[in-house]
């Protein structure tokens, strides 16, 4: 058997709750659990439904497994609904919108998170929305609810949770789009900032790469800059390439999303990748991604390419800069953030 996460031991040493004909799982991550659940319910339907790119290519070679990658849950009957609880509240509720309008009249849904994630008020965000709820189990600093008798959705429109905001920067100012799960929700973060009002002029007709676009702030702001560059979008968020291709749509900018898990699914060379790299995977702090995005990055850069990036200034990353380009520099830092230049 796989290594386990803590939610998932949870889980399963109350297989008995664990069977059903349709199930769903959203948002689950990459353990054994699948494959455990899988050889409790041998001829059962399994979908295993989430917004993170990597997750559902690990998910992939489970056999027996659908795996489903998107920005909304598409309606399944499902009788059996297993949520491992996101560390973003507004997401969780949008997820839970989603959940009501995908199951039958009988459904039963099981919550499971750790107790940091936020996991203890599930009972009141859905006190309005189930006929039973029922604390199963506690161990391992996680905790894991059962709840019944749920209300349906008619539908589910994910316009609703859209939330429009402005973004200032320098002498531009444009309207995004984001919705919940998004990098910094609903608003421009400083280091993005930061970023943009220390970023080069960039000569017309080049590509771009925005590594890790969120709500396609980066990009807008560029192609509002220079009508005539080429955008590629990435991130592992199917919430985040949605929230970009509203963004660059609103901003009447031409560029492409696409979903990858760091530069593993970017293909051909660019004049400029820009990011402001994430460094955080679920609710613990990972630099992992950012390290080798930093490690690769080089390869996908056209001979006189340059690579700049923000991130804050406690982290590590020039070393890595100097190990992997012939030279870089500095081009701003304060106590918070520092913009390289590569």
């Amino acid at each position: 058997m796989s290594i386990l996460t803590n939610p998932s031991l949870l889980l399963l040493r109350n297989n008995q709750m664990l069977i059903g004909k349709s199930i769903l799982v959203v948002n689950f991550v990459q353990d054994g659990f699948l494959t455990e659940l899988k050889n409790l319910n041998p001829q059962s339907k399994i979908t295993a439904f989430s917004y993170n790119h990597a997750n559902g290519e690990y998910a992939k070679n489970i056999k027996g497994i659908e795996v489903c990658v998107s920005h909304t849950i598409a309606s399944g009957d499902y009788d059996l609904v297993i949520l491992y609880y996101p560390k973003s509240k507004p997401e969780v509720l949008m997820a839970l919108d989603n959940i009501r309008a995908v199951i039958n009249k009988d459904a039963e849904l099981l919550v499971v998170g750790e107790n940091k994630s936020g996991v203890k008020s599930i009972e009141k965000q859905l006190a309005d929305k189930v006929g039973y709820s029922n604390k199963i189990d506690s161990a391992k600093h996680c905790i894991l609810y059962s709840f019944s008798e749920i209300t349906e959705n008619n539908s589910f429109d994910l316009k609703r949770y859209h939330k429009e905001f402005t973004v200032s920067i320098a002498d531009i100012e444009f309207t995004a789009v984001s919705i919940p799960g998004v990098f910094n929700h609903g608003a421009l973060d400083a280091g993005t900032k930061m970023l943009l009002e220390n970023t080069a002029m960039i000569r017309a007709h080049s590509r771009v790469l925005d590594f890790g676009c969120g709500a396609g702030l980066i990009a807008t702001f560029l192609g509002i800059k220079n009508p005539d560059l080429e955008f590629l979008c990435s991130d592992v968020s199917a919430l985040a390439a949605y929230a970009t291709t509203q963004t660059l749509a609103l901003n009447n900018i031409k560029g492409n999303t696409v979903l990858s898990d760091g530069l593993n699914d970017i293909t051909g060379r660019f004049d400029l990748i820009i990011s402001n790299p994430p460094f955080h995977t679920g609710i613990a702090t990972d630099y992992s991604v950012a390290e080798t995005f930093l490690a690769n990055a080089k390869q996908h850069l056209n001979k006189s390419g340059r690579l700049t990036i923000v991130a804050n200034s406690f982290l590590k990353y020039p070393p890595i800069l100097a190990a992997q380009f012939e030279g870089y520099h500095t081009v701003f830092k304060n106590n918070k953030f520092a913009v390289y230049s590569s």
